[in-house]
């Protein structure tokens, strides 16, 4: 890769996740992104009760259907082929789906590679707070309204958050969450996850689906940002169920922790090399020399 060709702002992110990497800094945003005004509690129909939201939620998910067919079939997003297809009935019932987030456009990848097994025809996906409120044109229309469930540092929209998870996960629908927090631009590591999605999981009695999307650079083309275009590869790992013989957090903090081992693991495999960070990877190029 020709770090000359990518675009400076890129190139300032690429450069900022090598130093949060290497300070452990794995879940914090490295976006140049402005303040977010706070969601309040009236601003969100998290359930779609209203018909206003109805309406807005299926000419969202149209569009964006249409949107995103449109970049596959430019080539602009490229899905190479799905692995572990044998674990698709877990979402027969009601799941929780986590991935790697490296990409505003990883949520589709997974969607398009399970939509035919979801018992319901939507995949609602956990966002952050500032999606859902700063953004304007069509992102902002489908950050908003295409089956998205924003947090909040509103407390009250958080309990109306939490709520409207359990309800959708225990009538059936899937949820995406992003266990590693903040996207970190074409990022291929997966990172360490918080135990948020595996509390939701635990509370409705669902299963967690840990996926994880490899990628490969395109060896002839370059993004709108000089970076080589990404093919992808979207591998379903075994569902882990909850164990309601253990506590929330017990069990919420030991799925995180098998989930994260089986994308550390698929990273070894597919890439065939060990996963290091930051510091190890300076130690890593000492002991070479």
């Amino acid at each position: 890769m020709d770090s000359s060709k990518i675009s400076a702002e890129r190139l300032e992110i690429l450069n900022r996740i090598k130093e949060y990497e290497k300070e452990g800094r794995f879940h914090e945003s490295v976006e140049n992104d402005p303040p977010a005004p706070e969601l309040l509690p009236n601003k969100v129909d998290y359930l779609c009760k209203k018909f206003s939201s109805k309406i807005k939620r299926r000419a969202a998910n149209f569009v964006g259907d249409r949107f995103f067919l449109g970049l596959i079939k430019k080539d602009v997003l490229v899905i190479d082929g799905v692995e572990g297809k044998e674990n698709l009935d877990a979402f027969k019932n009601g799941a929780v789906v986590t991935c790697n987030h490296f990409s505003a456009f990883d949520n589709y990848i997974v969607f398009l590679c399970i939509r035919k097994h979801l018992p319901r025809k939507y995949l609602y996906k956990v966002i952050r707070e500032g999606n859902y409120t700063n953004f304007p044109g069509l992102y902002g229309f489908l950050f908003r309204h295409c089956n998205t469930l924003p947090l909040s540092r509103n407390r009250r929209t958080m309990m109306n958050f939490t709520s409207a998870v359990n309800k959708l996960l225990q009538r059936g629908e899937t949820v995406l969450v992003y266990p590693e927090q903040e996207m970190w631009w074409n990022y291929k590591k997966p990172r360490p996850f918080k135990a948020g999605a595996f509390k939701m999981a635990y509370r409705a009695g669902v299963p967690v689906v840990p996926t994880f999307i490899t990628m490969t650079d395109d060896p002839e083309r370059l993004d709108e940002n000089g970076y080589p275009v990404q093919r992808h590869t979207l591998h379903i790992m075994p569902p882990i169920y909850p164990d309601k013989t253990v506590g929330e957090k017990v069990w919420s903090d030991r799925a995180a922790e098998q989930a994260y081992a089986l994308c550390k693991a698929k990273y070894e495999e597919v890439y065939r090399i060990p996963l290091i960070y930051g510091e190890e990877v300076e130690v890593a190029k000492e002991e070479e020399k």
